[in-house]
């Protein structure tokens, strides 16, 4: 049986580099070329082929209640926001700029996959997307349970949410900077300004 798959596998990659070769045209294999009718097609059926089928059926340990709720969206926002944004619409710099882009997961697309294959993506990745694998030694499945938990609630996450979340996306120096100066004016103090006796 699994030769049988393996083989349709190799089937569907070799399809999909040749259509690739196809569709190259003048762009070559550029990241920032949009994917085609063809391609946009074919991914989601690749990244079905690249979960086994023994984890598409495994239901998900962790409890559904709002501290796990809380616990994912914390994780979502400072691991995976970056790329999925903190409402999963993959609309970031990140994302976009991503080939095949950050998909949109609040679209059937995603939430029709099973929790068992969401456990997997998030544990192993897709090869030749952005996507990584977060397992392995020393890190708890239980994480990845509780992100598919926040996957499931996508489709109904609020504004409220949303802000809430941007306070605990990971931050640049210049943003941190600007927060602290900003903080600094709110609480009455006056941000330092050089004057004349500060050059030398």
């Amino acid at each position: 049986m699994s030769r049988i798959v393996w083989f349709l596998a190799g089937l569907l990659a070799a399809v999909a580099i040749g259509a690739a070769i196809l569709i190259r045209g003048a762009s070559g294999f550029s990241a920032r070329t949009p994917p085609g009718k063809l391609e946009s097609w074919l991914m989601p059926r690749l990244r079905s082929l690249a979960v086994p089928s023994i984890h598409t059926t495994p239901a998900n340990p962790v409890p559904d209640s709002p501290e796990v709720l809380t616990q994912a969206q914390a994780h979502w926002a400072d691991h995976c926001a970056v790329c999925h944004a903190n409402n999963g619409s993959g609309n970031t710099e990140m994302g976009k700029h991503m080939y095949p882009p950050a998909p949109d997961m609040r679209l059937a697309e995603t939430q029709h996959l099973t929790d068992g294959e969401l456990f997997f993506i998030i544990e192993n990745g897709i090869r030749f997307t952005g996507m990584p694998g977060w397992g392995g030694p020393g890190r708890d499945e239980q994480d990845s349970w509780k992100l598919v938990r926040f996957i499931r609630h996508l489709p109904l996450i609020t504004p409220e949410e949303e802000r809430k979340m941007e306070k605990m996306n990971p931050k640049s120096p210049d943003e941190l900077k600007e927060e602290q100066e900003e903080q600094e004016f709110l609480n009455g103090g006056q941000i330092h300004e050089p004057t004349s006796h500060d050059h030398h």
